[in-house]
Formats: C-alpha cells, structure tokens, sequence
C-alpha cells in the first residue's frame, strides 16, 4: 500500500484531536461541544461597537475599554487557530417566573440558586486543556465570561445555538439555559457549522420584559435591564424601574423562561447547578437582616456573593416596597440607619411606599442628619425636603 501522503496525515490528526477534545468533554459532562475558527464572527466588532455607541452598556466600562479585543478573538490571541465552544445545561426543574407571584419571596435568577458557575466550568476546562494539549502537543487558553471573548456569536458560529431575539443563545435542544465555556488552541480541528436561527415571528422574550429593555429583536439596553440593574449597576437604580423590578433581586429569568424551545429542555443533571432549597424562594423579611458577615456565610459558593451585600440589600429593599407587606416596615426602618448611604436611600423609598402617609411624615420628622447627596434625594423624591 502506498504510504498516505501528507494532507492524509494532517487530516487524521485533525480528525483525532477533534474526536478527542469531543470525548474529553463529555467525560467531562458538558452537554454540547462545538468548533469554528477565530475569524468566524466578522459582523461582532461592528455591533458591538454600535451596543457601546448608543450606550447601551450602562456602567460596564470595561466593554468599552475592551471593544478592540472584544470583537476579534485573534485581537485577544494572534496565534488562536480554533476555538471550541462547551456548553453546559442549567434548566431549572420549574418555571422560575411562578415565585413573580409571592411578593413576600424574593427571586433570584435561576443560575445563581447554587454554585458559581464559573467555578464550576472553569475547573474541567482546565482538565480538558491540559489533556489535549498534551495529545496535541499545541497551545490552549481557556475562557469563562471573564476575558474579552464574546461567547455567544463563537457558540452561534459553532452550532451550539442562535442568538435569539432576546440576544442570548437558544438551542433546539436545550432552550436557553446555557452556561458557555472556551477553549482557544493553536491546533487545527474540524470545524462545525453554524446554526440557523429558529426564531422566526416569535415575539416572547421581547414582550414579556417588565422595563422594555429590547428597543429592537436582537438589541438590548442593558440600562433598562434587570439582570444588569440587580447586579452590575452599583448605585441607585433609577426610581421609574424600581416598581417594575417586583420581587427580583438578582437577575431576571423573564425572557429566558418565556421562549417556546425551552419545552425541548431537561432540567440540569450537575447536582452543582441545581438549585439549593433555600435560594429557591427565600424570604424577603429574611435577607433584610444580612449583615455583610451572614451574607458572605449565607452565599457562600454563590455568585450572588460577588455584587457585595450592600447592593445586595439595596435590590431586597427595592422588593421589600414592591411588596405591599407591612410586616417589612420594622426591618426597613433599622436599614434607614445602616453605614451604607445605597441602603438608607433604598430604605427611604421602600418605607415611603409601606407606610402610611401620616406614619412616614412623622418617621420623617425624626430620621437623623443626613449628609448624603443620593440620600437626600431619595427623601425628596419622597416628598420630604
């Protein structure tokens, strides 16, 4: 038999290390494993460009600073020949709109109900890097939604799903509840194809958002977003959205929930993803009482953890208000005097909304000096001067 030139020889290989980086990652438990190459994703640098322009990005200056690097992963690693995608199911057992209706719960979005994810992807991405690269003697780098690579077109490009209308990604297979993983190497594997979008006249995800965070299909303002204001926006959230918040504290699972592919779904097998029963509906009088030790304690392992507890509070205040429980009168009215000027300030507005006229004007009467410009304009918005 003639000795298989070289293209044969590349093409094995090609087609070993793929077979292999596939095997490695279900051993691993992802439930997907696609690749494309680095220069896959032409139209990303453009849109997000134009995402930073409007200002769609809020406070999240590091988009910004990170745009270059952003829209091209070769930007980000010159040397990158492919990149595989991972993805990883977290479908909750139930919809995780029902706990809307209990306003005396608080609602935490299903992702953050156990184990930080990143901890969890991360940890077998390095398992599954080392491995090949020692099979293939190439480079890897890893990413979990921690550097500049934009997840979700590298997924789109690679067939895990399609950017759906509400700008996440959607599988035939498992909806919309994905957590996505990267592994950028030097080596060169056999790429996927991309995946259509399915969403065709579909309108859920955009029609359910309570603060009209989706000016277009496939746009979105992350300033009117809840998932963006309970978690990345550090100061007071805007007094018109904070009704429209309800009991969501962190994170909203609202267009997520709403979209039909999610009927395809299964709820998630990774014991660390499914959700710990007392995040599941906490209570809202509960969590008013975490000092900054018991919240660390209490969330420990969680992502909730990273927003720090007095935003934390600050977003229970704001479903303390929304509540209408004036059982919650008594725990806001001690956060009136917390250290944290964002806890006082959201205390003031959720008080003004539980009490009773009379009773505020006369807690009003007796509230302590206040220096604090964002306070004080809280107890102005309040009526009081």
């Amino acid at each position: 038999m003639p000795e298989p030139d070289n293209d044969d020889k590349e093409r094995r290989r090609r087609d070993n290390l793929t077979e292999f980086v596939r095997a490695e990652s279900a051993a691993k438990g992802f439930d997907l494993c696609r690749i494309t190459r680095p220069d896959a994703i032409p139209q990303a640098k453009e849109r997000l460009g134009q995402f930073i322009d409007a200002g769609r990005h809020g406070t999240m200056d590091w988009m910004a600073e990170t745009r270059d690097r952003r829209g091209d992963p070769r930007t980000l690693w010159s040397e990158v020949r492919s990149v595989v995608v991972f993805g990883l199911n977290y479908a909750p057992e139930e919809d995780p709109r029902a706990i809307l209706d209990k306003p005396d719960k608080a609602a935490i979005s299903v992702y953050a109900r156990n184990r930080d994810y990143h901890d969890v992807i991360k940890g077998r991405l390095k398992e599954i890097a080392t491995r090949f690269a020692a099979r293939a003697g190439a480079d890897v780098k890893v990413f979990v939604d921690t550097a500049p690579v934009m997840e979700k077109p590298l997924a789109a490009a690679a067939g895990i799903g399609w950017q759906g209308k509400h700008t996440n990604l959607v599988s035939r297979v498992h909806g919309s509840w994905l957590f996505l993983g990267t592994m950028f190497t030097t080596a060169d594997l056999v790429v996927d194809a991309p995946e259509a979008d399915h969403c065709g006249s579909c309108r859920a995800c955009l029609d359910i958002c309570p603060t009209a965070a989706f000016p277009a299909p496939y746009q979105i303002d992350a300033r009117r977003c809840i998932s963006y204001l309970t978690i990345e926006h550090k100061g007071p959230i805007d007094a018109d959205l904070r009704v429209l918040i309800g009991n969501r504290i962190y994170g909203c699972d609202d267009c997520l929930a709403a979209c039909p592919w999610n009927k395809f779904a299964s709820s998630a097998s990774e014991m660390k993803l499914q959700a710990r029963e007392d995040l599941k509906e906490p209570s809202i009088a509960f969590l008013l009482t975490l000092g900054d030790a018991a919240f660390r304690a209490f969330f420990s392992g969680s992502p909730v953890k990273r927003i720090g507890r007095d935003r934390f509070v600050r977003n229970v205040l704001i479903a303390a208000g929304n509540s209408g429980d004036k059982v919650l009168i008594g725990p806001c009215r001690l956060l009136s005097d917390d250290p944290s000027p964002v806890v006082r300030g959201m205390a003031v507005w959720a008080l003004s909304r539980l009490m009773e006229a009379g009773e505020f004007a006369a807690f009003a009467a007796q509230r302590a000096d206040e220096r604090d410009d964002d306070v004080l304009n809280e107890w102005r918005l309040a009526g009081v001067g």
